[in-house]
């Protein structure tokens, strides 16, 4: 992986609950190996999803002249 900048990394974190959920319902004990293409499918859903949303997120707030942004704003 590339060196990620704060921003990222906060996207990274914040796609945890949603990529849980999702995990939830397949079920935890699942091996990944038994997991089907849709399955997988939907889980890299949810992960880019989860990043794109919470980027977009983030360039959104840098633009408020409020405060700078920090790893603390990603909606985790």
């Amino acid at each position: 992986m590339v060196d990620l900048t704060e921003q990222e990394q906060a996207a990274i974190r914040a796609t945890m609950r949603p990529l849980g959920e999702c995990l939830g319902e397949i079920g935890w004990q699942t091996r990944l190996i038994d997991l089907t293409e849709p399955q997988v499918l939907t889980l890299i859903e949810v992960a880019v999803g989860g990043f794109q949303d919470a980027m977009q997120a983030t360039a959104q707030q840098a633009h408020a002249p409020h405060r700078p942004l920090s790893a603390a704003d990603a909606p985790y």
